[in-house]
């Protein structure tokens, strides 16, 4: 059996086959009022974000642009990634939202390659409001996609926001874990932060103690509060929190950052995430 321990390495981040397509939904109709509200969702097959979510809420309408808010606060339905089952809550701590689900991957002895976390990414969208809207709350979320500035800003400013890890490879070691992040984060932090930021580095992996079990199912969240505080918790138990700007900008920018792990999530998260400031 193939344990994933050392060596391995690190699966380079492959661009989309072909743009991710977003159709949209309108919601029901409310009893009290009629507001509609836009569900961007991603109809690539192995990944078809929030279908199953909204299959019984939603109904299609192509004559609505290709874009909208992901909100599902009233919704309450988890996402499930089809890849590996991992399922995700639509809303974490009442005010962050979830925008969107990708996968981790790595190889081993570059001859095998395995799903090892599934992630999901959440914003409070009354903070994207409140730092950006007025910078960008003029454009529409089609003319912000892609648009580097709009994710610098997102990555830079006081957001509160979640990176929900749910480990799905049953043979994946905490040390693994660590090796992972310090040279993940650690080439993050130089380019950043100009210099390798070595102590800075070691506060952070060393939350992740040899005694820690991570089996499959498990949940790490890494989490942007605010002050620019990370706080890390396994599985509900808080590990470690470390006061730094750089650090959540390191983190924050493997997932939705320019050489982001998965790039089809990458776009996902920026679409909807611009979103929340028409909504």
């Amino acid at each position: 059996m193939v344990s994933l321990r050392f060596p391995f390495l690190f699966s380079q981040p492959q661009p989309p086959q072909s743009p991710r397509q977003f159709p949209a939904f309108a919601a029901a109709a409310a009893a009290a009022g009629a507001t509609v509200a836009f569900v961007a969702v991603s109809s690539d097959r192995d990944r078809p974000f929030l279908r199953n979510a909204l299959s019984s809420f939603f109904s299609t309408n192509h004559s609505l642009p290709l874009w909208g808010s992901l909100s599902l606060a009233d919704n309450g339905v988890p996402v499930v990634e089809s890849k590996t089952g991992a399922s995700f809550p639509s809303v974490l701590d009442s005010s962050q939202k979830l925008c969107g689900i990708g996968l981790r991957r790595k190889s081993i002895l570059g001859l095998k390659n395995i799903d090892v976390y599934a992630f999901g990414v959440y914003a409070d969208d009354s903070d994207i409001k409140s730092y950006l809207s007025e910078k960008y709350g003029k454009l529409s979320a089609s003319q912000l996609k892609g648009k580097k500035e709009f994710t610098e800003d997102l990555m830079e400013n006081d957001i509160s926001m979640t990176i929900r890890l749910q480990i799905v490879y049953s043979k994946l070691s905490i040390r693994s874990v660590r090796s992972a992040f310090e040279e993940s984060v650690g080439s993050r932090l130089k380019k950043f932060g100009g210099s390798d930021n070595k102590e800075l580095l070691q506060r952070f992996t060393s939350q992740f103690k040899d005694e820690i079990k991570i089996p499959r199912g498990s949940v790490i969240h890494l989490s942007r509060e605010k002050g620019h505080i990370l706080r890390t918790s396994i599985d509900g138990q808080e590990v470690g929190s470390i006061q730094s700007k750089l650090l959540c900008r390191s983190i924050l920018d493997l997932y939705f950052g320019e050489e982001s792990f998965d790039k089809q999530a990458k776009e996902e998260i920026e679409l909807n995430m611009a979103s929340y400031l028409q909504s």
